[in-house]
């Protein structure tokens, strides 16, 4: 008879979770707020440094840590995000890091020396590192877990707009009014996020009875600065030199110890044991590969633009904002789309997209127009708008509502640890494509040929009509062909590093195929996760 009952029961109750309220959506649109404001920031950045070259006197090594220190600052505090909600409520710890964010931003817009505003985005960081993890996992405290593509779809929009708006409008401040703008431009929009906040969202279940793991958090702070640190600096410094391979040591080192203790304990802060779920595994490692792929058209067009066509930062952001607008529009359509054909089935179209569109910006030159660039860049935008969300929750959905802030940490962590990496690879093949083109230029040119002398001619005139005089000239030949073989290395370079980026697209395709074979495995594993919740909220009731 019980058996009858509960099963008469369960589409009643799945029935009533297909439901998504007003206030379900109206916190929705305050998560959205927070993250928009967090990777709005760090898309700004990366435009204004010259700008702070400049104001502070700073050399380029000094001037990066501004962007340096907020990444170690928010990549250490990342595995915190899920204890802390927990513990106080995701509610309480949502408001309060988009609180720290705005009192950082403010410090910042105040600053007064590069030191100060290296310190002050580090006091920043440590709020701003915590929003997009906490919010994450809070959608997944609020929503239903049938909807919850869609609403990964829509919180996801802040992801993609706020690149896309990033450099334009960070090109735009500084030129029409102050770098300080950078920062305060943040305080109003942070006010609103904790205003609604405080009046929508409603406070999820505390879990009072837990003890903050200690030696885990210096473990992971040691860890993840190190790691990000070595990726950072390696290509400057040397990626044999004492200092990068003492970085990789103590990472590493950190890192098997920490997995050792973490095991041992039953409220770790980095929860090694999510991993024995498979499709949360293969998801992430897929959505990780995604994440370095991405970086070929984000990371390295941005270079081709500015250093070989010559485009400003603002007008590189105009060219740039398609394809986010693209990933944007795609991410709300790829909800829908998941729940009709399934995750695999999309997650192949939408890599593939990347993987060949990438492929196919192997062909840029000198002369390639920036409209093809652009109309590349919104197809690829699109494939990366079809696969980035499905791939993120195709895990997370197999996992009970008590695990998601650990799986949201670890998930994040992950990302970007290898979106730094991804960045590093890169920035090394480039640079050493470049060296050996420049090279292998200069060895075929030759100075006795017809096409020489022209050349010659030519720039001599040139410096003759704008009234230098004839010697001068004549010694500028060698400068302006050396300026031109290097833009050349650099064009070919970066040819080649898009191709490159394109391996991980079609690594992470073979990785979605086999979590295909996982579906009967996700079906138990969510069952696991419904049953799990059920006992998780009787032992609070109790």
């Amino acid at each position: 008879m019980s058996t009858t009952t509960a099963d008469t029961a369960t589409p009643a109750v799945e029935q009533k979770e297909e439901q998504i309220t007003v206030y379900q959506w109206l916190a929705l649109l305050v998560l959205i707020l927070g993250t928009f404001l967090a990777i709005l920031d760090n898309s700004l950045m990366n435009v204004a440094i010259p700008k702070l070259m400049a104001v502070f006197g700073s050399t380029s090594t000094e001037i990066e840590w501004v962007v340096t220190g907020y990444m170690l600052a928010s990549a250490v505090v990342v595995p915190m995000g899920g204890f802390l909600a927990d513990r106080f409520g995701y509610k309480t710890t949502f408001l309060t890091t988009v609180s720290a964010f705005i009192v950082g931003s403010v410090l910042c817009g105040i600053a007064w020396s590069d030191t100060s505003l290296i310190i002050f985005r580090i006091i920043q960081g440590l709020g701003g590192g915590f929003i997009m993890p906490v919010g994450m996992a809070m959608l997944y405290q609020i929503m239903p877990r049938s909807k919850i593509q869609v609403a990964m779809g829509i919180w996801g929009i802040s992801a993609m707009a706020a690149p896309a708006m990033g450099p334009t409008l960070s090109g735009y401040l500084i030129d029409n009014f102050s770098w300080r703008y950078l920062f305060y431009i943040n305080v109003p929009i942070g006010i609103v996020a904790v205003g609604l906040g405080l009046i929508i969202l409603k406070e999820t279940p505390k879990r009072a009875g837990l003890k903050f793991d200690y030696v885990g958090s210096i473990l992971c702070m040691i860890v993840f600065s190190t790691l990000l640190l070595a990726l950072t600096d390696g290509q400057a410094d040397g990626w044999t030199s004492f200092y990068i391979v003492s970085l990789f040591f103590i990472s590493i080192s950190c890192f098997i110890l920490l997995v050792y203790i973490e095991l041992g304990k039953d409220n770790p802060i980095m929860d090694f044991r999510l991993f024995k779920n498979s499709v949360f595994t293969i998801s992430l490692a897929a959505s990780s590969f995604v994440m370095i792929s991405m970086q070929g058209g984000i990371y390295m067009m941005p270079i081709f633009l500015q250093n070989v066509t010559g485009l400003t930062p603002m007008q590189t952001g105009l060219v740039m904002m398609p394809q986010s607008i693209a990933m944007a529009f795609m991410m709300p359509v790829a909800g829908k789309l998941v729940s009709k054909y399934g995750v695999v089935p999309l997650s192949i179209v939408g890599l593939a997209i990347i993987g060949f569109t990438t492929l196919e910006m192997h062909v840029l030159s000198q002369q390639t127009s920036t409209h093809w660039i652009s109309g590349l860049l919104v197809i690829r935008g699109i494939g990366i708008g079809l696969c980035m969300m499905p791939l993120s929750s195709a895990g997370m959905n197999t996992l009970p509502n008590h695990l998601i802030g650990r799986a949201s940490s670890v998930s994040n962590v992950v990302r970007n640890v290898m979106a730094s990496l991804g960045i590093a690879l890169l920035t090394s093949i480039m640079n050493n494509k470049s060296t050996q083109f420049g090279v292998r230029f200069n060895e075929s040119i030759s100075t006795n040929t017809p096409a020489y002398a022209d050349f010659q001619t030519n720039v001599v005139h040139r410096y003759l009509e704008l009234g230098t005089d004839t010697s001068s000239a004549s010694g500028g030949v060698i400068g302006v062909l050396y300026g031109l073989v290097q833009k050349e290395a650099l064009t070919r370079a970066i040819a080649d590093t898009l191709m490159v980026s394109a391996v991980p697209a079609f690594i992470a395709i073979v990785l979605v195929i086999f979590m295909r074979k996982k579906k009967k495995s996700e079906a138990v594993e969510q069952q696991s996760a419904k049953d799990s919740d059920a006992q998780h909220h009787v032992m609070i009731e109790m």
